[in-house]
């Protein structure tokens, strides 16, 4: 139920979208998540934030006050859902690795990079500087600059860091190997 005099103020102002907006998204804000939630929208928090982002730049040209808002809220909400089961159909279920269903003859090219030895192994003895610069670097993909940010350091920092970090994996790497290679582990 519409609170009676925040509709009447809405109706009544048409120069301060600020407010409809407010409003809208005080009064309808869980009411769209609800509809999204029941829909089976896989994140309905994200797309109902996203139905009130579209709402914004349309408050402008709004006729009906909150009643029109709320029109128009749920006709965005119904698109972005629609959108959604849209979007699931064109993308493939993931399916979870399996390592006992796997056929593959070849070892992976991590596996021979490295000659059997996990990753998380090699890399959990490192310092902890050396682990965050090659997760942001190597595996997250981040520029130099975007781990510099991160991190808290300067881009020469990082660098040097990187370089330390890849030469001591490697080190590891390679004496992990002529340790198997003698029998030994």
């Amino acid at each position: 139920m519409l609170n009676p005099l925040v509709e009447e103020k809405v109706q009544t102002d048409h120069d301060d979208p600020a407010l409809l907006f407010t409003a809208a998204y005080n009064n309808f804000s869980g009411p769209v998540f609800g509809y999204l939630r029941a829909r089976g929208v896989d994140d309905p928090e994200a797309v109902t934030q996203d139905v009130f982002l579209a709402l914004y730049p349309k408050l402008e040209t709004l006729h009906g006050g909150l009643q029109g808002a709320k029109t128009l809220l749920f006709s965005i909400a119904h698109a972005r859902m629609v959108d959604h089961y849209r979007r699931r159909e064109r993308i493939p279920e993931p399916t979870p690795y399996d390592a006992d269903l796997d056929s593959r003859s070849a070892p992976s090219a991590e596996e021979q990079a490295v000659g059997g030895i996990g990753a998380t192994e090699l890399m959990e003895d490192l310092a902890y500087d050396y682990r965050e610069v090659l997760a942001l670097r190597v595996v997250a993909d981040l520029s130099v600059e975007e781990t510099a940010e991160i991190m808290g350091k300067s881009q020469g920092a990082v660098k040097q860091l990187q370089r330390r970090a890849l030469n001591a994996l490697r080190k590891k790497a390679l004496g992990k190997q002529a340790l198997r290679r003698n029998g030994t582990s």
